[in-house]
């Protein structure tokens, strides 16, 4: 399987040990755990709910690394959280990173879920026939997370200091909502 994943270009693509920090489906001291997207869109709206841009001046600034990494075929464990809670925001993390850490007990080693960050629908690529370009059919965003050391994790750069495409703000659920 082939999955995405955006970088700091300065750092390496992975975790080594387990000195990150806490995110959705581990907590601190709980990795090295490795998140990526099943599309590269769902790559970048990480990055973009993760550090709250909605500017698309600000999106335009960013320079990160895109990667396609093969992970291997190794069976996922689907996540059976309400929606609301595996898409929530900050305030959840809790909650799914037990989860989580009660399917690693029972041996599970790779998750998917629901992208948090993606809106419904907003997984969405392109296709090429004799009328052009079109939008590609619509799907959800998934999150593929590994925990373990990265070892037999292979990672091809797609692109070395790069923005996000514009059209993928409007498909990012914000981390918190709007104010009213």
């Amino acid at each position: 399987m082939i999955v995405f994943r955006q970088a700091d270009p300065r750092y390496p693509f992975l975790w080594s040990d387990a000195s990150q920090p806490a995110g959705r489906w581990h907590a601190a001291g709980d990795g090295p755990a490795h998140y990526f997207a099943d599309t590269p869109d769902g790559a970048w709206a990480e990055l973009l709910r993760h550090e709250e841009i909605t500017d698309p001046a600000d999106a335009a600034t960013l320079r990160r690394a895109l990667w396609a990494i093969e992970i291997g075929d190794l069976p996922l464990e689907t996540i059976s959280l309400p929606s609301a809670v595996a898409t929530g925001g900050v305030e959840t993390w809790r909650t799914c990173q037990a989860h989580a850490r009660g399917l690693r007990s029972r041996g599970a080693r790779r998750l998917a879920a629901a992208s948090a960050a993606l809106l419904p629908g907003g997984a969405t690529g392109l296709e090429v026939s004799e009328a052009g370009q079109q939008p590609g059919p619509t799907r959800h965003g998934l999150v593929i997370v590994v925990f373990g050391p990265p070892d037999g994790l292979v990672g091809w750069k797609a692109t070395d200091r790069c923005a996000p495409p514009p059209e993928v703000l409007a498909r990012v659920r914000p981390l918190a909502p709007p104010p009213s």
